[in-house]
Parts: structure tokens; C-alpha cells; sequence
């Protein structure tokens, strides 16, 4: 079984094809040299954007493979945590045909997209409405690849309120069932509590000056208005600095809403004992604290052995296909025995 976070378009056909065909069956590569590869490995992000070089797939080729050893023959099942858009899954679907994937999405929306794309491999894909950190496996997987955070998707449709740049009610919950939004935080919680997390989600260091302005300049109903009093409550040098100064704010205020931290750690206790021995475990992140938790997950399980010493990076070839590829880091540890003791 293979588990991947969310199913984007974001990776080259042909060097998907490459992976899938050739490594994911034969694994020898990966273990002959289990820690060659670093942070200058090709890498593949895009989020949705097919056009992006897939240097993923080049950097997770001997290890992805090395969950093929069971040999041509063998079906193995990938599960997809965070579906997106089906994008990357089609492009596996394609290049493996004994490959069957488990998709797994909270959000709505993110799996009817990937079910009308995916259409076509009938039941080679499960799909899974539910938080990955949640999902309970009923066996073991061949690898992991956890893609973390928003997707484009989410941030480019209007009303689900995760851009500060478009107009939309302050909801950003991935998983629309649940009650909290961003709109109750912004309009319910005390200044302290609203500096705290713009501190610690968002590493914003004007972070008490903006919850002092954001209290007395409160109900705010929309992203705009929202992205607006946080503009004018920085001075000017920091407004019209590198990043629009609502970018950390409402970075912040997504992971409070969805508990992204907090699910992401459980993910990471969990994640390693889903997996065969000798699969990886591979995780895109894109921010400093989701790489950082991520980092010392892997050095410090005693089930996993620390396969990128450095992470893979996109290169500014991409970076010109796909700026928000910018922050994208990739990391892979591998499943080993628990030692003795």
C-alpha cells in the first residue's frame, strides 16, 4: 500500500511514468543506497499546475520503489490523504496499473473533484471523507506521501476564505462540518489569546500590535475587510515590504481553525506504524513549523531512519512555472525494525 497526501496535478508525466514503472517495482537501487540522496535532488512541487518539472518523482524514485519489492506481479495500494484535485494520483494511475490508491480528503470538495477525474480507474482508487491524522488503515501501506496544507484549489475559490486577496466570509475550514471558522476567532476571542497565535502559527512579530487593532476594529465579516485593518495597523516600511502583511496573519489563522499543528503531530506518531518495512514515508510542507515538526519526527521515531539529510528544495526553473512552490520543502525517512529494548 502506498498512502500520498493530497492528490494534485503537480507532477510530469513522463517522470512519473519513470517512477512508477521501472523503481516502484524494482527496489534495488534504494537498497543498495538508502542515504544518497540531498537537498539538491530534482523535486516536483506544483500545486495544480501540471507544468511544473516534476523533480519529486526524480528525488522519490529508488525510495518510492523501494516499496515495490513484492515484484511485478504484486498489487500495491496507494493511499492519498488530502486528495486535491486527482491530479498526481491520474498520473500514478497511469504509469502503474498494479497500483490502486486510497484517497483521503476532509474536504468535500477536494474529493468530487478528485471522483470526476479519477473516474476512469473504477475501483483502483477508495476515496476516504476524513482528516488523515484520523483515518484508521485496515492494513499496512507500501509508502506514505504526505503533501501538507492548502491547496491552490482552496485558496483560489473565492468563498472558502483562505486568500486574503479575494473576497470571501471568513470560514477557512478544509472540513466544512465542523463549527469553528475564522470568523469566531477574529470576533469572539480576547487580544491576548488572538496575539498568541499570530505569534506562535504565523512567527508574526508585530503580532500584538495587529490583535489590538483587529479588537478594536472588530466584527469584521470578510477577508477583505480582515486583510484591510491588518495593513493599516503596521507601519508603512512593513506594508509594502516583500509579502502582503496579512499573508502571516491568515496563515496563522488557518492552522488554529483546521488544528493543522496539532493533527499533523498525531499524523506523525501514527504515519510510521502504517507502513511495511523498508516503505517510506515521504512529507511536502511549507512552512518552517510544519517542517520543523517534521524534521525531528522523523530523527526522533525509532521506527523510521532519516533518508534526506537535507530537504529537496524546488529550483528556480519551477519556481518560474510556479511561485508558490517557493516555500516547499521534502523530506523522507524510511520504516525499520523497532531495536531491541
Amino acid at each position: 500500500m502506498f498512502s500520498l497526501e493530497p492528490i494534485h496535478p503537480n507532477l510530469c508525466h513522463q517522470e512519473v511514468e519513470h517512477l512508477f514503472k521501472e523503481t516502484l517495482i524494482d527496489s534495488t537501487e534504494s537498497r543498495s543506497h538508502p542515504n544518497r540522496h540531498t537537498g539538491k535532488a530534482p523535486f516536483c512541487f506544483d500545486r495544480n499546475d501540471p507544468a511544473v518539472p516534476a523533480r519529486l518523482c526524480s528525488h522519490s524514485r529508488p525510495r518510492l520503489g523501494g516499496c515495490g519489492r513484492l515484484g511485478r506481479a504484486s498489487r500495491r495500494t496507494l493511499s492519498r490523504c488530502h486528495s486535491g484535485g486527482g491530479g498526481h494520483s491520474q498520473l500514478i494511475l497511469e504509469a502503474a496499473p498494479d497500483v490502486q490508491i486510497t484517497a483521503i480528503d476532509q474536504d468535500a470538495q477536494a474529493i468530487q473533484a478528485a471522483q470526476a477525474k479519477l473516474k476512469e480507474f473504477g475501483d483502483r482508487v477508495q476515496f476516504h471523507r476524513a482528516n488523515f491524522a484520523e483515518f484508521q488503515p485496515d492494513q499496512l501501506f507500501d509508502g506514505i506521501i504526505a503533501d501538507l496544507g492548502v491547496s491552490s484549489a482552496q485558496f483560489d475559490t473565492g468563498d472558502r476564505g483562505f486568500s486574503f486577496r479575494l473576497e470571501a466570509p471568513l470560514d477557512m475550514r478544509m472540513d466544512q462540518r465542523q463549527k469553528l471558522t475564522a470568523a469566531e476567532i477574529i470576533n469572539a476571542w480576547d487580544e491576548a489569546k488572538l496575539a498568541n497565535i499570530f505569534f506562535h502559527y504565523g512567527e508574526e512579530r508585530l503580532s500584538r500590535r495587529i490583535a489590538r487593532r483587529i479588537v478594536e476594529r472588530r466584527p469584521f465579516q470578510t477577508t477583505i475587510e480582515l486583510a484591510e485593518a491588518i495593513a493599516y495597523s503596521v507601519p508603512r516600511s512593513y506594508r509594502y515590504g516583500r509579502i502582503h502583511p496579512a499573508t502571516r496573519v491568515f496563515q496563522a489563522l488557518r492552522i488554529a481553525v483546521n488544528q493543522e499543528l496539532t493533527v499533523l503531530e498525531t499524523f506523525l506518531q501514527k504515519a510510521p506504524t502504517w507502513l511495511k518495512l523498508d516503505a517510506h514515508l515521504g512529507m511536502i510542507s511549507f512552512h518552517s513549523l510544519e517542517d520543523r515538526l517534521v524534521k525531528h519526527a522523523f530523527k526522533d521515531s525509532p521506527l523510521l531512519e532519516v533518508q534526506t539529510k537535507k530537504p529537496i528544495v524546488p529550483q528556480e526553473t519551477e519556481l518560474e512555472v510556479n511561485s508558490r512552490a517557493r516555500s516547499a520543502k521534502l523530506r523522507f525517512a524510511r520504516r525499520v525494525e523497532k531495536p531491541n529494548g
